[in-house]
């Protein structure tokens, strides 16, 4: 049979929509296994012309459609079909399992990772979307991701790097190594909506050394809590007030600043004092209750129109990011107005101070949401350790208020013979 001509194909639309029947065109001579097929059908207001790839498969006809014309060419059909199920038919197999067999680009591989962290709620996507964006653009959005190799990706991480930025370079290394081990997994993974598959051999990222860690060791004695504390409370210059009070339910819970900054309406339960988590950063669910000087704060603030207790200053729809508080808290040490602190050394400052009211290290960890090796910490319920955890709030909340009575015992004596010699 001799292989279509566009000609033929417009012969043929013609004809269909005269006569209200189905026609099929078959392109090329083939050898009885597979064709490239033109279904034309007619219908009410006009004709549709489906290129299909058509398959005998165990005395069974299957099809599979490729595209429509006048949108895929001929030429296109063509290579389509090629490409993607002349190779199958040869070897057996049903065109049902085939799909775009082009390795994909670099783009391709970065936003299916993206969206694999959107879609499993991971709250780092949006930061590794922006991260990843700008390293597309210069390893090259389409090139295939297979062909990157890594001396590429170490000459883009060596400016940052040699600009001081070692933090900034060490992300940008964990960036494309996370999406390449993605990449590499999702090869076979059936659960995965990716529509290409990438071919990837080997993670070229993932000899490139990380940035040394400094562990952090930095926390807030008591007379530092308190002129956080306080200078949160009534600050001296404006700012917007969820950001101060976000970093206040910090000091007084210990948990992470991600979590109490997305905390939302439907999280917390006003009547048990507790806040639950259904997700947080180790996968797994988490309820604490609060100690009531935190509870009482919570009750003061109404949540916006959308639920978030701290919202974002410039889009309330969404709530304050974990940046921005710690460009908020930045901002205050530069001016020499608060300690000189980091939004994770109040998590660090409440594990320690928490320690000395006398809460255990194991109820401080549970509280912290630690990931715990138990039986009862794998498997959730929402009461586990409750009672233990009420109890060590209790002795948190206690020795909380007797730090802030002792600065107002100590304010009230200095201002006392000031007073007492002004005369009546």
């Amino acid at each position: 049979m001799p292989t279509l001509t566009d000609g033929e194909i417009r012969r043929a639309l013609k004809h269909v929509e005269q006569t209200k029947k189905q026609l099929s065109l078959v392109d090329g001579e083939g050898h009885g296994t597979g064709r490239l097929v033109l279904v034309m059908k007619s219908m009410p207001s006009r004709v549709t012309a489906d290129w299909m790839a058509q398959q005998w498969r165990d005395q069974k006809r299957i099809k599979k459609k490729l595209g429509s014309y006048p949108a895929m060419t001929l030429k296109q059909a063509r290579e389509v079909y090629d490409r993607d199920f002349a190779g199958m038919i040869q070897k057996g197999r049903s065109i049902k399992i085939a799909g775009d067999t082009r390795p994909g680009t670099v783009a391709d591989l970065f936003e299916a990772y993206v969206a694999a962290l959107k879609e499993a709620r991971k709250p780092s996507w949006k930061e590794a979307e922006k991260g990843l964006n700008k390293i597309a653009d210069t390893l090259g959005r389409n090139r295939p991701a297979r062909d990157i190799e890594p001396d590429e990706i170490t000459a883009i991480i060596r400016p940052i790097y040699e600009r001081g930025k070692r933090s900034m370079a060490d992300h940008v290394r964990s960036y494309i190594r996370s999406a390449y081990s993605w990449g590499l997994k999702s090869e076979h993974d059936y659960r995965s909506t990716s529509a290409r598959r990438f071919h990837l051999v080997y993670n070229p990222a993932a000899g490139i050394p990380t940035e040394p860690k400094n562990v952090g060791t930095r926390w807030l004695d008591e007379d530092e809590f308190l002129r956080l504390y306080h200078w949160l409370e009534c600050p001296d210059t404006p700012v917007h007030p969820p950001y101060a009070r976000a970093v206040r339910i910090l000091l007084l819970t210990g948990q992470r600043v991600e979590e109490i900054a997305r905390l939302h309406v439907d999280q917390w339960d006003a009547k048990e004092r507790i806040i639950d988590w259904s997700k947080t950063k180790n996968g797994k669910p988490h309820a604490i209750p609060v100690p009531k000087i935190a509870a009482e704060l919570l009750e003061e603030i109404k949540p916006n129109e959308h639920g978030w207790f701290f919202p974002s200053a410039q889009d309330p729809s969404k709530p304050v990011s974990h940046g921005t508080l710690y460009s908020f808290m930045w901002r205050q040490r530069e001016r020499e107005v608060i300690p000189v602190v980091t939004n994770r050394d109040l998590r660090r400052t409440w594990k320690t101070l928490a320690g000395k009211a006398g809460l255990s290290k194991e109820i401080r960890d549970r509280i912290q949401n630690h990931t715990l090796q138990d039986v009862s910490s794998k498997h959730y319920d929402r009461w586990n350790y409750m009672a233990e955890k009420r109890a060590g709030m209790a002795k948190w909340d206690k020795f909380v208020r007797a730090m802030l009575a002792r600065k107002r015992l100590k304010a009230a004596a200095c201002l006392g013979p000031i007073y007492l010699s002004r005369p009546s």
